[in-house]
């Protein structure tokens, strides 16, 4: 009789940034029985010493260079503010590790462009933090889409709301975080609705910014979105946007997502198949007909709603499977580049007033990306 397999050894994991979204992160894995934690790497160096401690992790570092290319380490998660995310995500990738890369996957295009490139060239793979896709009721929701029970998608319409919720610090700085709600919040329901819709081809934006209230640090008793950071910002972010992005199907999708006005937090996301249609926040539910009577479907799931926790973890297990080749990446750099493509438009057209064409010759050189200014009153 021939011997068990010997167990596959532990993923030994590094973690570049020790902030916030590096401790859901930590977490997670934490939780994980195939995975150690193997070192911290942040350019504050008494922060890193501090998240190491914690996981007992014995590799700390403020080089994330020589970090990523230790042998000691089998992949990254890449958890630093969002001008570095490419260069972080880029050095893994040429050491051939594998990346969990926090949204926004980059900044701009041509960064997106580099992480795609640097990923087909490497024996890692990466997968984007597109933290959404892995709760209950979004895994739930695609079922039903997959399977065609609501037909094609032709409209898809994301509200994502703060009353005042600007996070400060690097966030509300356009030079480190590349724009201020939009990539931040409504990332997660721009990918959602591709996610769902199956990547349709993007053909022309229509974006607009507003920049009215500023950060409003004159508030007291709201600090649950305040970052780490909280230097101050000499290039501010905007405080509303909203998008419609047509797609050479014939779909649409219509999104807006602040982070500071004067009304409730809101968050919302439907999608209206030619077949059904559907609610998936703030509570998973599915509209239809049966027998020439209009219904409506309310899953038996243990989360209607995004759960946080449920969502890094499985997205946390996730990696860990693809790192072991068990499972394919399943929110690859492509998915990535498609998505800034189109936030990089969404600010191109809120700054110009103008639609932008996204069907045109590739080849012909862009416009240089400005600062988004706001629609006229």
């Amino acid at each position: 009789m021939r011997a068990p397999a010997a167990p596959a050894a532990p993923v030994r994991i590094g973690v570049v940034g020790a902030g916030t979204i590096a401790g859901l992160h930590l977490a997670a894995y934490a939780r994980n029985p195939d995975v150690v934690i193997a070192g911290i790497c942040d350019i504050d160096g008494d922060r890193a010493a501090a998240r190491a401690a914690e996981q007992g992790a014995t590799l700390v570092s403020t080089d994330f260079r020589s970090f990523v290319a230790d042998p000691g380490i089998d992949a990254v998660s890449v958890c630093t503010r969002n001008d570095t995310h490419a260069q972080v995500a880029i050095a893994a990738l040429e050491a051939g590790k594998s990346v969990l890369l926090e949204k926004p996957m980059a900044v701009t295009v041509a960064e997106a462009e580099a992480i795609v490139a640097a990923e087909a060239a490497s024996a890692g793979s990466v997968q984007v933090g597109y933290v959404r896709r892995h709760s209950s009721n979004a895994v739930t929701l695609k079922r039903f889409v997959d399977a065609g029970d609501l037909g094609p998608l032709y409209y898809a319409k994301a509200v994502f709301l703060r009353q005042a919720g600007d996070p400060g610090g690097w966030f509300s700085n356009r030079s480190v975080s590349g724009g201020g709600p939009l990539i931040d919040l409504g990332v997660h329901f721009l990918d959602m609705a591709l996610w769902l819709m199956d990547f349709p081809e993007p053909v022309a934006v229509t974006g607009y910014t507003f920049s009215r209230l500023g950060s409003r640090t004159n508030l007291r008793g709201l600090t649950r979105y305040l970052s780490a950071d909280q230097t101050p910002s000499d290039d501010p972010v905007e405080d509303l946007a909203g998008a419609v992005v047509r797609f050479a199907s014939g779909a649409v999708l219509a999104i807006e997502t602040s982070y500071s006005l004067h009304g409730r937090d809101s968050q919302s996301f439907e999608v209206f198949g030619e077949k059904g249609g559907a609610t998936l926040e703030p509570a998973l539910r599915i509209t239809t007909e049966l027998h020439d009577t209009a219904v409506e479907i309310t899953p038996n799931i243990d989360a209607l709603s995004f759960d946080l926790e449920e969502g890094f973890q499985v997205e946390i297990d996730t990696f860990v499977r693809m790192v072991r080749g068990e499972v394919a990446p399943v929110a690859p750099a492509a998915h990535g580049l498609h998505l800034t493509r189109i936030l990089e438009a969404v600010y191109a057209s809120a700054a110009s007033g103008r639609e932008v064409r996204l069907d045109r010759d590739a080849a012909a050189p862009e416009e240089p990306r400005t600062t988004p200014t706001e629609v006229a009153a």
